[in-house]
This record gives structure tokens, C-alpha cells and sequence, in this order.
């Protein structure tokens, strides 16, 4: 049985990363900036209520993620995986800026994306850290995105999306660097383009199909690929 922090975990793939895991028999730490509201959680949770903990967690907020990894340091002594899921994509919430075009961006809605997609999960991977070395063989997974990759990146927008992916791939980049030491492997992975309200209903792949590939990568993972950016499905992305 794995013990396991999602952040970004009441929609989308973070969802369905959360009911897989369960549905294994896992212990899943659910983060999400509102748990009371989560109601597919909550459903989860009558199902799963001695698996599944529903954690308040705001990564853009240091006393959040404090808070956080004491409730999850009360609960367990170790994480095998942390999964930093927790994203915004221009226009995909009410939330979400949507100004990503030439034209009109600015400063602060750059510093929305950075702050979200880039410097929260390497927050949250910090204050994890000692639970994760804690177990054997842990993993960090951050979900990135072929749009933050510079040689796929071949259009304008969304400027903001794309270089907070760019930065979060350098960030985990470098924590790589210092967690394999520890015996923690560190990767990046591209989960495709994905059936969420991040990804629209045009898009081409079930979550419940990269969610299970994102699964059976992680399971997987040898030591010589820390550090690596990958596919859903294990193939190398280019920086």
C-alpha cells in the first residue's frame, strides 16, 4: 500500500489520479484549496473513508502548505508519492485568467501562472521532503505540458501557461539534483491533452487513460531516470 499526496485533487486528472489509487487500495492525501466543496471527494470518501483524506492546501500560500504537511505528518510517518497536479490554464475557470495573447498581458497575471504552475509545487515538494525521504524509493511527479517544452513551442499564446510550464520543468530540473541524493526520484511528466476543463471537451484522451498511464510510469521509475521529462505514456519530451 502507497501513501500518496495530490495536490489540485477535486477535478479533472487529479480526480481520477485519486480514485485509481484508491481503487488499488492506496492511501490517498486528496489537497484542494476548498475540501468542503469538493463534493466528488466527499462522494469518494464514503466509498474509500479509511483510504482517503481530504487536506486543505493552497500552494500559492506558504502557511497553507505548512498546515498541510502538519495534518499529513499527523497522519503517516512517510509519502511514497507526491503528485504535483494543482494547475491553472487561461480561461479553463472562473478562477483563470484568460489574457494570454499579444496585446494584452501583464505583469500580474504572469505572476498568477508562475506563482500557481511553477513556485507552488516546488513549495510543496520542499515541505514534503523529509516525509518523502521518510520512505523507500519515493517519488515526485509534477505534471507539466508539452507547451512549456522550447522546441515543441511553436505558437504565441498563451505566453503565461507556457513559460510557467518552462519554469516549473527547471525547478524540478534542479530539485532533482538534490532529492536523488536522498533516494527520491524527481520527474516531469506531459499528461497529454487531456478531457478535463483544463483541456476542453475537444480533446483527444480519456482521463482515466492518463491517469492509469501516469500511474503505471510512476510504479516504474528507476533511479537513472530522475530528473527526466516524459510522456504519460514514458516517452522522452524535449526540452
Amino acid at each position: 500500500m502507497k501513501r500518496i499526496l495530490i495536490t489540485g485533487a477535486n477535478r479533472g486528472l487529479g480526480l481520477e489520479l485519486t480514485r485509481q489509487y484508491l481503487e488499488r487500495g492506496d492511501t490517498v492525501f486528496a489537497a484542494t484549496r476548498q475540501p468542503d466543496s469538493a463534493t466528488d471527494l466527499h462522494q469518494l470518501h464514503t466509498q474509500y473513508a479509511d483510504h482517503l483524506h481530504l487536506i486543505q492546501l493552497d500552494v500559492t500560500n506558504e502557511a497553507s502548505i505548512e498546515a498541510a504537511r502538519q495534518v499529513v505528518a499527523g497522519a503517516t510517518e512517510s509519502l511514497d508519492i507526491l503528485i504535483n497536479n494543482a494547475g491553472i490554464f487561461p480561461g479553463a475557470g472562473p478562477e483563470d485568467p484568460a489574457k494570454q495573447n499579444l496585446g494584452g498581458l501583464t505583469a500580474a497575471t504572469a505572476l498568477t501562472f508562475l506563482n500557481v504552475n511553477a513556485v507552488g509545487p516546488l513549495l510543496v515538494a520542499q515541505a514534503f521532503l523529509e516525509l518523502l525521504k521518510a520512505a523507500n524509493k519515493a517519488r515526485i511527479i509534477s505534471l507539466s505540458s508539452g507547451q512549456g517544452s522550447l522546441t515543441w513551442k511553436a505558437s504565441g499564446e498563451p505566453y503565461h501557461y507556457s513559460a510557467s510550464k518552462a519554469a516549473l520543468n527547471m525547478y524540478m530540473r534542479a530539485l532533482a539534483a538534490e532529492v536523488g541524493t536522498y533516494g527520491v526520484i524527481s520527474v516531469l511528466v506531459d499528461p497529454g491533452w487531456v478531457q478535463t476543463r483544463m483541456g476542453g471537451d475537444t480533446a483527444a484522451l480519456p482521463p482515466a487513460d492518463s491517469a492509469r498511464g501516469i500511474v503505471r510510469l510512476t510504479d516504474q521509475l528507476h533511479a537513472e531516470e530522475n530528473g527526466s521529462f516524459v510522456t504519460w505514456q514514458g516517452q522522452p519530451v524535449p526540452w
